[in-house]
């Protein structure tokens, strides 16, 4: 089997089943008094730890939440309660994933002014741009880091940097889900007093993701009930996960940098088959994450090919899971022809993609182009 399909969701590494096994075994309520509740908080306590350290920040700024949509969701609307009914301008991007996309709407039918910031003529979104949306009546500004559909990285280090020397009250929140554990990322650098995380596109556990929230930055719960999580999310916690959570970090986060590098050689081999075959186009080449590129496969439709990959052991996607096959709006604003759009496939990939699952991969793409060219 050839895995390219990352950016929806990874294999979870032994670590992370490890950590999942593990926090099985301790079943206590992390808050019950006794021992084996004790037993269980230790677990989630190591686990934040962790993700604290991998970020820079401190323990007590990270909370478990059920994944990254939840976590952006918080965000959003926290900030909403906490500012939004003095102040009404949100600030965002066009290219957002729809666990942000969608809550800021909600914030616009709710009465926000909504600022959305479109990449320009080469797909780069302006940190300037960005900086100069903001005004005295904002009370939010949200980006994401890595674009999960062409990987493109947005300026969000010197846009939000720029916002707080302005407005050091505005709130700034970023989606860091597919720049988590791929990119360099520390708190102090990146500037967002939010931040959503999530552990299955890190080779952890599905089900399970974390909210930073810079110390000193008070926004109200969007779940109310036994108070976990210092009030900020209530529900039990799901300790294996938190603990597949942790370990996947601990795992991973020691070298950074040298699966960078290495996803960079690999994207430079893509790129180089992509120019052998004649056929195939990248659809963004600016500033952007090696783990994500998306392509155009001229004359083949992407339902189409991805289904004949499939059946030669080859799994892609046509596009971010969350849109299920429809159009991608994001790919618009890139510039990308609607006959593009239709032919894009994304390519993703993970710690465990090899050289040789790219050339499968191109290989698969050559025998489609000849066989699906002959039945048309």
């Amino acid at each position: 089997m050839i895995y390219l399909d990352n950016a929806a969701t990874t294999k979870p590494c032994e670590a992370a089943k490890a950590g999942v096994m593990k926090g099985l075994e301790v079943f206590g309520n992390p808050s019950s008094l006794h021992r084996c509740g004790l037993d269980a908080e230790l677990l989630v306590t190591d686990a934040r730890t962790a993700i604290a350290e991998s970020l820079g920040c401190l323990a007590e700024e990270i909370f478990f939440t059920s994944g990254a949509t939840e976590s952006s969701n918080t965000a959003i609307f926290g900030a909403y309660k906490s500012q939004g009914k003095r102040k009404h301008r949100v600030v965002t991007t066009t290219i957002e994933h729809p666990a942000t996309a969608r809550p800021i709407d909600e914030l616009e039918r709710l009465g926000c002014e909504v600022i959305r910031i479109s990449p320009d003529e080469n797909g780069v979104i302006s940190a300037e741009a960005v900086a100069d949306a903001v005004n005295e009546d904002t009370f939010l500004v949200s980006m994401m880091l890595v674009n999960n559909e062409t990987g493109a990285v947005l300026p969000v280090s010197k846009a939000f940097n720029a916002i707080h020397r302005r407005f050091p009250k505005v709130i700034t929140h970023c989606d860091c889900v597919q720049g988590y554990m791929k990119l360099p990322i520390k708190t102090k650098t990146l500037g967002a007093d939010l931040i959503s995380l999530s552990a299955h596109k890190i080779c952890g556990p599905k089900g399970v993701g974390a909210l930073y929230i810079r110390k000193g930055l008070h926004i109200p719960a969007l779940l109310m009930g036994g108070g976990q999580e210092k009030n900020m999310r209530s529900g039990t916690e799901s300790v294996p996960l938190i603990c597949g959570f942790g370990e996947a970090v601990k795992h991973y986060s020691k070298n950074v940098a040298e699966r960078l590098e290495n996803s960079r050689k690999l994207e430079s081999l893509l790129f180089e088959l992509c120019k052998k075959n004649g056929g195939i186009g990248i659809n963004f080449r600016g500033e952007k994450s090696p783990y994500v590129t998306s392509i155009t496969v001229d004359g083949l439709k992407s339902e189409v090919l991805l289904h004949y990959l499939e059946k030669r052991g080859i799994f892609v996607s046509s596009g971010s899971a969350c849109s299920k096959g429809k159009k991608s709006g994001v790919l618009a604003e890139f510039r990308i022809p609607v006959q593009a759009m239709d032919t894009t496939l994304r390519i993703s990939f993970s710690p465990d993609t090899t050289e040789e699952d790219l050339h499968g991969l191109m290989e698969g793409i050559s025998a489609a182009q000849s066989e699906l060219a002959r039945l048309k």
